[in-house]
């Protein structure tokens, strides 16, 4: 079978799980990568087996004719650089943020929809195992058929420090928004994935160290369209007790009409029939590259869709209702009042 041929642009911090992952994938074949800081490209290369480097964008398409391009950058080039891919009818899977803002993002998905290109959001928290495993117990009825809530627990213990995010990825500190806008976005996706259509959202939003710009504490509440109720508590300052924070992002509990299932920080899931005990549900995820894997199966589903000509799971247009959903939370904060989506 001939692989597909993949480029990447973009070789700063989260690059590598995404290289580390193309390179376990048999039907691609990653011919090339492309950064401004041509240096930092030719790192990205020979760790990773690239074949070829550039600092041009539109210089790699034309001379690598590939099937898809990666784009690894900032939400900022995100724009132009689906244009570019647009103009050489290349596909695409782009990372997240999708876009700085609600209209930008609005303008990349019409881009798409006139042309022949088809687009991928790298959204991985749902390509998580412990979703992916939580999300096939909810469709079996494992604990009823009627959600009553889902509440997400986040304590990163990244950002309190004075030079809090400098030594991963600096540019937080600078941005206008961050906790809702970088990491909160996941989980609009994650509990649209695992509860339904949201259709009302009530907002507390905080900065809780000085020394950024945006904020750092989320008090979130989600009305979904069958009555269920979700919430998010989230905060970059203060600390988990966990091994590795990194690993789920939180801890999670859906309830529902015959029980509730509960997510660990370990990975571990645990069902609790109404009336019985709690029970460890068995199943198993490999802690490899970053969260469980999630990049590799988030890019294998890619692949997947892309050879068989299906949806992607996170198409680029049914994402733009997760962005309608942020820009709500952000409205709600300011006015201190419940929106409605």
């Amino acid at each position: 079978m001939e692989k597909l041929r993949g480029v990447c642009i973009g070789a700063g911090y989260f690059s590598q799980f995404h290289f580390e992952a193309w390179q376990r994938l048999n039907t691609v074949d990653v011919v090339a990568v492309c950064d401004f800081d041509k240096e930092r490209a030719e790192v990205a290369a020979r760790t990773f087996g690239f074949k070829n480097t550039y600092d041009d964008v539109e210089e790699m398409f034309l001379k690598e004719q590939p099937d898809f391009v990666d784009i690894i950058t900032p939400p900022e080039s995100h724009l132009e650089l689906c244009r570019l891919a647009v103009k050489h009818n290349i596909n695409i899977i782009c990372q997240k943020p999708l876009a700085p803002t609600l209209k930008e993002a609005e303008k990349l998905v019409n881009l798409i929809e006139q042309s022949d290109v088809r687009m991928m959001v790298h959204e991985n928290f749902r390509f998580m195992p412990w979703y992916r495993e939580i999300k096939k117990l909810l469709e079996k009825n494992a604990i009823g058929n009627r959600i009553h809530s889902i509440n997400l627990r986040m304590r990163m213990g990244d950002g309190w420090q004075e030079d809090a995010y400098m030594n991963r990825q600096p540019y937080f500190r600078e941005m206008k928004h961050l906790l809702m806008y970088e990491t909160g976005i996941h989980f609009i996706d994650v509990f649209r994935y695992l509860g339904g259509e949201i259709t009302k959202v009530y907002a507390r939003l905080k900065r809780l160290n000085s020394n950024i710009k945006g904020e750092d504490f989320g008090w979130v509440q989600f009305d979904y369209a069958n009555g269920g109720l979700g919430f998010i508590d989230a905060n970059r300052y203060n600390e988990s007790t966990a091994a590795d924070a990194r690993l789920t992002f939180g801890t999670v509990l859906l309830e529902a009409d015959e029980g509730s299932i509960r997510l660990y920080e370990d990975g571990k899931i645990t069902i609790k029939p109404l009336g019985e005990e709690e029970q460890i549900h068995d199943y198993t995820f490999e802690n490899i590259n970053f969260a469980g894997d999630c990049v590799f199966s988030t890019q294998k589903h890619f692949i997947e869709r892309m050879l068989s000509d299906s949806p992607f799971d996170t198409d680029v247009a049914t994402y733009l209702r997760n962005l309608f959903i942020l820009d709500k939370v952000y409205r709600s904060d300011k006015t201190g009042v419940p929106i409605k989506v």
